[in-house]
């Protein structure tokens, strides 16, 4: 078949026709993708600030709910009872009988200072007491005599009465003179002041003899001994309790003032943590509440616990001067909030974990309101969590 011109150009033609009515159609299909995306945009923006507000206010919500339901503080420590060993005299160190964070028991002997000036005090007293018991004893000696005294102007004065009588009576019938009575009188005056005067030295003798149980002087011996044997018994200083030695700062030779600390002696059985909780948290708290304690030391590791007490009161940190309080001059929008120490003690049935030491760090959770409360119990699960990333770093 012989096709003409006309019908060629046609059918070449007839395909590109056909295709134009398909570009045009896909000029809006390119336009219209384009404006989707603008509204997309800002769809997003309200959803993200519509989360961070939901976010917010749960914290702000969540906040809340745990200080009054389970408050929670990681800004505790282990604390216990530490007492600055001193000796309660001065003198030598002659030995040290422990090591630096050696574990003791009760009346283990720490060190002693060099004991010979102490026995010589010693003897010195008992020397001292001696010789005020043998002057006793010459007093009580002295005493008899004077008694004796006593008794011999009793019998001149009775003599001399009976004279002075007898001269008066033979006055009276003219058979004495009168210097003869006046003779008898001074002689009965003399024996009266002889026997006052005896008298008054047997008070004295008796004063001083006193007797060895209420004698001021034995007495102060006897006190001078006693306080010389004690300062004895202090050249030896002793632990207090059972517990632990540190920070051992002896050597042998080395002199040592009366009441200069020369160790720290921690006690083994009285330790307990102190946790700094905001002034909001101590709302619901009460002594004898439940607690949970963990330590860096045991991550994860949850040890039951009891609130023992609240703090009555903390150093606000004001100054004086001239006897006035100072102003405190305030830099900051809003003022930090400040913390009350409570005292937390582990379960009776709880020991302490072997590698925590005192001023171990320490999180405590209270339970205000109980262990069984929703807010306690995801409380608690945060605490172990957060326990686990403090152990990390």
């Amino acid at each position: 078949m012989v096709r003409t011109t006309a019908q060629i150009d046609t059918e070449v033609a007839t395909p590109a026709q056909a295709l134009q009515p398909h570009a045009a159609a896909g000029k809006p299909d390119e336009a219209a993708p384009r404006a989707e995306p603008a509204a997309k945009r800002a769809n997003p923006a309200r959803k993200v600030a519509g989360v961070i507000l939901v976010v917010l206010i749960g914290t702000l919500g969540w906040h809340v709910a745990t200080d009054l339901v389970a408050p929670a503080s990681s800004s505790g420590s282990v604390t216990a009872l530490t007492a600055l060993m001193a000796p309660r005299v001065s003198g030598q160190v002659q030995t040290v009988l422990v090591q630096d964070n050696q574990f003791v028991v009760r009346g283990t002997p720490l060190f002693e200072l060099d004991p010979a000036p102490f026995d010589l005090a010693v003897r010195q007293a008992e020397a001292n007491l001696a010789q005020v018991t043998q002057t006793l004893d010459a007093s009580v000696i002295s005493l008899v005599a004077t008694e004796a005294k006593v008794e011999q102007a009793r019998a001149s004065l009775d003599t001399a009465r009976t004279a002075a009588e007898r001269t008066t009576s033979l006055h009276q019938r003219g058979l004495a003179s009168q210097v003869q009575l006046d003779a008898a009188n001074a002689q009965l005056a003399s024996a009266r002041s002889g026997l006052d005067a005896a008298i008054a030295e047997l008070e004295s003798a008796r004063l001083r003899a006193g007797g060895k149980e209420a004698n001021p002087q034995v007495e102060t011996a006897a006190v001078q001994l006693e306080q010389a044997r004690l300062n004895r018994s202090f050249a030896s200083v002793l632990a207090p309790a059972d517990g632990v030695v540190t920070n051992l700062k002896l050597a042998q030779g080395q002199d040592v003032n009366a009441g200069t600390p020369a160790l720290t002696f921690i006690e083994a059985d009285n330790s307990w943590v102190v946790v700094d909780m905001r002034e909001n948290q101590l709302a619901n708290i009460d002594v004898g509440d439940d607690a949970d304690i963990l330590f860096d030391g045991a991550p994860g590791r949850k040890y039951p616990g009891v609130v023992r007490g609240i703090a009555w009161g903390i150093d606000p940190g004001r100054t004086a001067a001239n006897g006035l309080p100072q102003n405190q001059a305030m830099a900051r929008w809003f003022e930090p909030a400040r913390t009350i120490p409570v005292h937390v003690e582990l379960a009776p049935d709880q020991t302490w974990p072997d590698n925590v030491r005192v001023g171990s760090k320490a999180s405590a959770l209270v339970y205000a309101q109980g262990r069984s409360h929703p807010v306690a119990v995801a409380a608690s699960a945060l605490q172990t969590l957060s326990a686990y990333f403090s152990y990390l770093y």
